[in-house]
């Protein structure tokens, strides 16, 4: 990982997932990289051999978003939410949807600033401790890391 110092994912508490994450460039691209279809599709991808053929974001106060990952044999996965609250550049707040027996979580991102460096720190709640271990177990701290590290290499490109 190109900041592989400044990553962590914690459990605070019983039914939460906090992960953080810096960034070398100011919170306006972070928050750009994070809102806009032309970008989110570049990094947000997990494990290598997966592609976003849909990126639908409506982004305002009940707007929904919706992704679709397609993976190179085919397999597809989808995951939609609504915005809950929308403060630019610094905060979100959105629901979160897998489908099937996945629960709906509320995701919370905040992104502070200092010498142009961005610290990202996103806080998932889930419904029960299980759904969120049962979560953890999928391996999506690798996947997180793996996109993180390719957002990091794409901030540079948005200017």
């Amino acid at each position: 990982m190109k900041n592989a110092d400044t990553f962590e994912v914690t459990t605070p508490g019983d039914r939460e997932t906090r992960v953080k994450r810096v960034f070398d460039a100011p919170r306006k691209l972070v928050f750009e990289a994070w809102t806009n279809p032309k970008y989110v599709p570049r990094w947000m991808l997990g494990p290598p051999g997966w592609t976003m053929p849909v990126c639908e974001i409506d982004l305002r106060v009940g707007g929904a978003w919706h992704f679709v990952w397609r993976r190179d044999d085919g397999t597809e996965m989808e995951m939609r939410g609504v915005y809950r609250e929308v403060t630019p550049p610094s905060r979100l707040v959105t629901t979160e949807n897998w489908g099937g027996n996945w629960p709906e979580t509320v995701n919370t991102l905040d992104l502070t600033e200092e010498v142009g460096r961005t610290t990202m720190i996103q806080t998932i709640l889930y419904p029960s401790k299980e759904a969120r271990e049962a979560a953890l177990a999928t391996g999506m701290k690798k996947g997180m890391a793996l996109s993180f590290d390719r957002m990091e290499e794409q901030l540079p490109k948005m200017v």
